[in-house]
């Protein structure tokens, strides 16, 4: 289920509050390979999954900067907004990566907004804690806090 905040003053209204969590969602190894090749990052535990089966994980994973970048599509499950000209991705404070994601695990996103306040240029500044969960882990595959900027 989304939230939607209508303008700047919506959007400090969800200052402290929890966004929940999207649906499920299955890393492929097709995904994992498209990456790969956007990147150049063809490292074998993700994208030989013969060889991977004897690494250290059991099998391919996907690329952390993947499952980093899957936060936006996801995102989007969680908060629409409407009512500003404009919103950008201010840059992120942390990230980190406590757990692999395994080809063929469903992960989802976990979304928190911290203290949202005023910005110069009549936008304000909201900070998220992410947590991207891995079906059946008990440890979160990527926890970043993201900070984005939206203007009336």
């Amino acid at each position: 289920m989304s939230t939607t905040a209508i303008g700047i003053d919506g959007l400090k209204a969800l200052s402290g509050s929890d966004l929940g969590r999207t649906e499920w969602r299955e890393i492929t190894q097709e995904r994992v390979n498209t990456f790969a090749d956007a990147t150049d990052d063809h490292q074998w535990i993700h994208t030989d999954p013969e060889k991977a089966k004897d690494g250290p994980f059991g099998g391919p994973i996907a690329h952390g900067y993947l499952t980093l970048s899957l936060i936006i599509p996801l995102f989007g499950e969680l908060l629409a907004i409407t009512g500003i000209s404009m919103s950008v991705n201010y840059g992120l404070d942390k990230v980190r990566f406590p757990a692999p994601v395994p080809v063929g695990a469903r992960i989802r996103l976990h979304g928190a907004v911290g203290s949202v306040e005023e910005v110069k240029g009549n936008g304000v500044q909201m900070p998220l804690t992410f947590t991207v969960e891995v079906e059946g882990s008990d440890k979160p595959a990527c926890v970043a806090r993201a900070v984005y900027r939206h203007y009336a």
